[in-house]
């Protein structure tokens, strides 16, 4: 089986979501030795830390990189859902996506993981506007709009998704209608 995993939130070092994708890929591949990887990573400037990253796994996957930020992969996977990921990883059985982006799939299948849902819960609290930065050309990115249209996709492109606690499965129902035998909780490893 060829399952693909989206690995684009590893230039975030540093941060959870970072660390748990990096752990996870680890400890997938120290367990099993049958399937084949592909990690899938898209950026802009950071591709680098893609290529080190696949490097650290000993030749146990194949890694495809795209120059794409993910303010625009927002924009077409998650807005507009064209140019499914298999067109550039080429087939594959699964496709694991971030928590940032829901590509299309032509015919993988889609599993996610949902670390949790304050953004649906608390939208207040969480970063609400989009900020343009001319002079740095950075754009600071609103999380609550993108996650909302990122998770709303998943619901409909999804198989499986993976809970990192009861209460974010009963969430993920209650909140975006979610059926029941598509959540399993997985409780994230240290």
């Amino acid at each position: 089986m060829k399952i693909a995993i989206d690995i684009s939130q590893i230039v975030y070092e540093g941060t959870g979501v970072s660390a748990y994708v990096r752990r996870l890929i680890a400890a997938i591949l120290a367990k099993d030795t049958q399937n084949e990887y592909i990690v899938f990573g898209a950026s802009l400037r950071r591709r680098d830390v893609f290529t080190s990253f696949a490097a650290s796994l000993g030749g146990r996957v194949r890694l495809v990189t795209v120059p794409i930020p993910p303010t625009i992969l927002d924009v077409l996977w998650n807005r507009w859902h064209i140019l499914p990921v298999e067109w550039f990883t080429g087939p594959v059985d699964i496709f694991w996506s971030s928590d940032w982006t829901q590509p299309p799939l032509i015919h993988a299948k889609g599993v996610t993981t949902i670390h949790d849902l304050s953004v649906l819960r608390y939208p207040r609290e969480s970063h609400d506007v989009t900020e343009v930065d001319y002079a740095k050309g950075t754009v600071s990115a609103n999380i609550v709009t993108i996650q909302t249209r990122r998770l709303k996709r998943a619901a409909h492109v999804c198989h499986a998704f993976f809970c990192d606690s009861e209460a974010t499965k009963r969430d993920a129902h209650t909140l975006l209608g979610i059926a029941n035998n598509k959540l399993r909780v997985v409780y994230p490893g240290i």
